[in-house]
């Protein structure tokens, strides 16, 4: 019998401890609130921010019930659809938290003015990510650009050095005869009025035994490296197309056209005149000194 009493007189004190404890998870269970800003949402979870350092996970479901709450004393509520959940806007919401620590959503309210405001900053967001991303998007262009003329530049180089090195070959001619063509800014047409020049010098290279055309191609410094070094190239061409179709020089009889760009300035590039004199091609008859002394 003293046993049997230690046992309920046991459960006479535990009895109140366990029904508080059973109490307290019920109130607890019921009243969980979190109140903060939404910090981020991925479909039916969200991070809500209510400090600093403390941040909760908030589960939504069908059953969650999400208002706006209205009114002087924000007693009345109005319906809301959960799209209205969005990053920045402050909320608070009611449920109880499940085995994972996850707050399982009842009820999401806020109020009008925070919605608005949430709705401003998201639109600056997203103006500002659309800004950052058309930044970027200029900034590859450019990139892709600078690499281009990086690459055109070695190309040009390239050119260059390799119509040095073929002039440089020259050294066993001798130059009888030459005539400088000059040419308008942008500009790869020869005018009329170098034609008969250009002519009579291909009338007298036929005059000449072993002889050789050499054409060479200029610009200014004016615009781009890439578009000098084309420029010089097509006028130069230009050039070769009448002594050949014109002047009925024979190909075997000319060098291949040579394209310096803006190398071998003899005009200064601080003028318009200088520019003007940069502007030309010079076409030379050679002979061969070896031939020339037979």
């Amino acid at each position: 019998m003293t046993g049997h009493t230690g046992v309920e007189r046991y459960f006479a004190v535990a009895r109140p401890t366990l029904v508080v404890m059973i109490f307290c998870a019920i109130v607890f269970a019921e009243s969980a609130k979190v109140e903060g800003f939404i910090e981020s949402r991925s479909g039916e979870t969200m991070i809500v921010k209510s400090s600093d350092t403390v941040k909760s996970i908030v589960l939504l479901t069908d059953a969650t019930q999400v208002g706006e709450v209205q009114g002087a004393l924000k007693v009345r509520r109005k319906e809301m659809s959960m799209a209205a959940l969005i990053p920045g806007l402050r909320v608070k919401v009611q449920g109880m938290y499940d085995n994972k620590n996850q707050l399982v959503a009842e009820k999401v309210s806020f109020k009008g003015n925070d919605l608005e405001r949430a709705l401003a900053m998201q639109a600056g967001m997203h103006e500002t990510k659309a800004q950052t991303q058309a930044n970027i998007n200029e900034l590859e262009k450019q990139r892709a650009a600078l690499q281009h003329q990086q690459e055109q530049i070695t190309s040009n180089k390239a050119a260059i050095d390799q119509a040095i090195a073929r002039f440089g070959q020259l050294d066993d001619y001798y130059i009888l005869d030459e005539v400088t063509v000059y040419f308008g800014n942008g500009e790869t047409d020869v005018e009329a009025k170098y034609n008969s020049q250009l002519l009579a010098l291909a009338d007298k290279a036929k005059t000449i035994n072993g002889y050789m055309i050499e054409v060479t191609g200029f610009a200014s410094t004016s615009g781009s490296a890439e578009l000098n070094q084309r420029l010089s190239e097509d006028r130069a061409g230009s050039v070769t197309n009448i002594l050949i179709q014109q002047g009925r020089i024979p190909l075997t009889r000319m060098l291949a056209p040579g394209a310096m760009g803006e190398t071998n300035q003899v005009g200064s590039s601080e003028t318009e005149r200088g520019q003007a004199a940069n502007r030309r091609v010079v076409v030379r008859i050679l002979q061969n000194k070896a031939i020339a002394g037979i």
